[in-house]
This record gives structure tokens, sequence and C-alpha cells, in this order.
């Protein structure tokens, strides 16, 4: 918004508004626009969220025997405050006439609507069910085909239906008419990944802001010709402005962070966790490093392969893998502190970003 009034009044090669010209200005500014506001308004939703909920978000009755005791009475939705202000954030900081910019915020709130309603379900019946399977995931797919093909629209030709493979520089695969479909799901199934990842404390929007921080790089790098010539990286022109994107969400989940921390004072509900997730994966799909990205948020392929492999075991079986899924439970029941296994998947997040940055092989 700021950027095209600077640029339709020709101000952006004045001084101090030659500013705005850069990414990482605005960048910057929107990671800090979105944290502070965030501070100034959490406050003010929480006690809102309180008021409407009374008590709190259910809690699952098969979970940790602790949960239902420190858990109870704390209200979820709490993605609605990172949902506002990484929205407004973007809105003032990014190039509106960008498309990229405009798929990206389509997606995110996309989910985020859906998982609002799921959020809704489950304190109307005050139980953990939320929407049917078939309607949740239908609504993601329907999202996520959409924003799959919009970006295979405005992306070049010679590189809309292709995939970048980690450690080779410069190596991409055409995936052809099987594009959309493979964006869909990185899409819709990093949106749940997320989401199966927040059920402590903290846990997930750490590694999240970590896996934007890293794609923050990577989009800036891919959206300029000159880096990515020197990078041996592919070019995907505009691109770079989802560096702004990112930083927007990376202030978002900070300031959702000051609340989060234990013990929380909110949750970020299906509405903040299935918004980032679906997010973290378009902007994947936008720069090509959906690879990547299964490196980068490897805590979250993880968490989703307990579920799954807990879920097909037992159907065979009548047995279990785990103690309990997703994996951060099963270490619950083994004993270990809410704060220590929160960590440690903060560590490993972490050395998961550092690993996912050296298959770029930069030079």
């Amino acid at each position: 918004m700021l950027y095209d009034l600077i640029t339709r009044f020709g101000l952006e090669y004045i001084s101090p508004f030659n500013l705005f010209r850069y990414i990482t200005f605005r960048a910057g500014a929107a990671c800090f626009t979105a944290f502070f506001l965030s501070l100034w308004i959490g406050p003010y939703i929480i006690a809102k969220l309180h008021k409407i909920q009374r008590d709190g978000q259910p809690i699952r009755a098969l979970g940790p025997e602790r949960h239902i005791k420190e858990k109870a009475g704390t209200p979820t939705m709490g993605g609605i405050m990172m949902l506002f202000t990484l929205t407004f954030s973007t809105l003032l900081w990014s190039d509106l006439s960008n498309g990229f910019m405009w798929i990206m915020l389509f997606v995110t709130l996309g989910f985020g609507l859906i998982g609002f309603f799921d959020d809704y379900q489950k304190l109307a019946k005050r139980n953990t069910d939320g929407l049917s399977k078939r309607t949740r995931l239908g609504g993601e797919f329907l999202i996520s085909a959409v924003a799959a093909f919009g970006l295979q629209a405005i992306t070049p030709p010679d590189i809309a239906n292709h995939v970048a493979l980690p450690f080779f520089q410069n190596l991409m695969i055409p995936l052809g008419y099987f594009f959309p479909i493979f964006g869909m799901v990185v899409i819709a199934g990093f949106g749940n990944a997320v989401n199966f990842t927040d059920g402590l404390d903290g846990l997930a929007i750490v590694p999240v802001v970590i896996a934007f921080l890293v794609f923050a790089l990577i989009a800036y790098l891919v959206g300029n010709a000159v880096f990515a010539k020197y990078l041996f990286l592919h070019f995907v022109p505009q691109t770079g402005e989802l560096g702004i994107f990112c930083a927007a969400i990376i202030g978002a989940g900070l300031g959702f962070l000051w609340f989060n921390a234990p013990p929380a004072s909110v949750f970020m509900g299906d509405t903040g966790s299935l918004a980032l997730g679906g997010a973290l994966g378009a902007v994947a799909v936008a720069v090509k490093h959906e690879f990547v990205l299964c490196i980068v948020g490897g805590l979250f392929v993880v968490e989703t392969l307990s579920v799954i492999i807990q879920v097909a075991w037992y159907k065979r079986t009548k047995t279990r893998v785990f103690l309990m899924a997703p994996l951060h439970h099963h270490f619950e029941k083994k004993g270990l502190s809410e704060s220590k296994i929160v960590i440690r998947f903060w560590i490993v997040a972490i050395m998961l970003g550092l690993i996912g940055l050296a298959t770029l092989k930069l030079r």
C-alpha cells in the first residue's frame, strides 16, 4: 500500500523515499510492523476470546493426563491475531501489483477460514471433533488447487511445471500436467502437518518462524536475477517480493509467541496452524523448492508420519507403534517435561533449517 502510493507519485527515487525500492527494507519493516502490532492488539484479542469461550479450548480426553489440568480454560483461535497482523503488514509494505502476494494471502486466509470453522465447531460441540474430515480436506484441496493453477499461470512457461532438486544446482525436473496436483498436495499437506505439530505451548510457532526465515532468504535470492545467476539458482521473476510476506509472518509469529510461551495465554488453534502451514507450502511451490521444504520443515513431516504410521499400524494389528501420536505426545507419555520436548524440537528445527540452506549449495 505504501509502496504503491510512493511509486504512483514517482517518489521512489527521492530520498528518503528511495528506501521503499529495497525489498530488504520493506521486509524488515513488515516484520517489525506485524510484531509490534501483535503486542498492541494481543491482550485485547485474548481478553475477548476468554470472554466468548469461557471454558477455553476443549482438551482431548485421551491425551496426556496433565493436559487436562494444565491446558483447561486456555482460549483458542489465537491465529486470528496472526492473520490480522500478517495481512495488514503484507498489504502495507508489499507491491500490491505482484500476483504472488495475492495468491499467498488467498491461501493463508482461506486455510485460516477453514481452521476458524473447525475451531468454532469444537467450541460449539465442546469436543475435539470439529469439521468432518471430508469437509475440511475438501476445502483445503480446493483452495490448494486454485493456488497451484494460479502459481503455474504467473510463472514463466519454461519453469512453470518444474521443481528444483536439493543438492543439484540449476537442475529442475519437469512435472508437466501433474504439477498442479503436486502443488496442491504440498500446500494442503503442510497445512495439516503444522496442524499436527501444534500440540504444546510454543512447539509449532518457532519451527514455523525458522522455516519462513529460510524461505524468506530463498525467495529473495531466487527472485533476483543477479543473485540467482551468480549462485546457480533458477530465477523466478517477482518472487523476491515473497520475502516481505515471509517477514510479515515471522513478525506475526514472534508476536504470537509472546503470548503463547509456556504457560500459554492463548492457543493458535486450527485457525493459525492451518493458515501458517498452507502459507509455507504455497511459498515453497512459488519458488520451486518443495523438496527443500521437506527438509526445512522436516519436523512437521515427522510429526505427520507418526500419525499416519500409528493409524495404519493400529488398523492392521490393533497395536500401537507409539504410546501416542503425534510424536510429541509420545515423549510426553514417556515422562519428558513439556519444556524439554519443546526446546529439543526447536533445536531439531534449527538444524533442519541449516541443512535445508546447505542443500542449495550456495557458493
